[in-house]
């Protein structure tokens, strides 16, 4: 029992460190966009550089949707399945947010949905403190 307990410990872990790569590696795009439509400037986006976000955008989903099919098949230890399977959700709603972000994105257009990005930063911003309570919860549950 103990072994799985540190097996699953450690797979949270990688997950979380995984999950703040992905994100660390696409922050300056969603600044680019966020500056943008802070300073009412979307019109000045060029149509090549919104295909390259969202192409960046597109294969950071594509990894954090590898993440969320890890943690829905990881077993979750019985002291923490509870937890687990709001972590579960709350990285669903996450990968919800960031594909609707990324539709957010018209570079066909050369515009963005301000109103649909706006709404997909709260909808990430929300899972993510779920997320941190959920792994706070586990590690004080977990390593007591």
């Amino acid at each position: 029992m103990r072994q799985n307990l540190g097996y699953y410990v450690q797979q949270i872990n990688d997950i979380v460190k995984k999950m703040e790569e992905i994100g660390e590696k696409m922050h300056p795009h969603f600044e680019l966009i966020r500056e943008a439509i802070d300073k009412n400037q979307v019109k000045e986006l060029k149509s090549d550089q919104l295909v390259q976000i969202s192409d960046e955008f597109s294969q950071g989903i594509a990894e954090y949707e590898q993440l969320f099919t890890k943690v829905k098949q990881m077993k979750a230890p019985a002291k923490v399945i509870g937890v687990h399977k709001k972590l579960e959700h709350a990285f669903g709603s996450y990968v919800v947010g960031c594909q609707e972000m990324n539709a957010s994105l018209v570079p066909e257009n050369t515009t963005v949905d301000a109103a649909l990005f706006n709404q997909s930063e709260e909808k990430q911003d929300d899972a993510t403190d779920v997320i941190s309570f959920c792994i706070q919860k586990m590690t004080a549950i977990l390593l007591k």
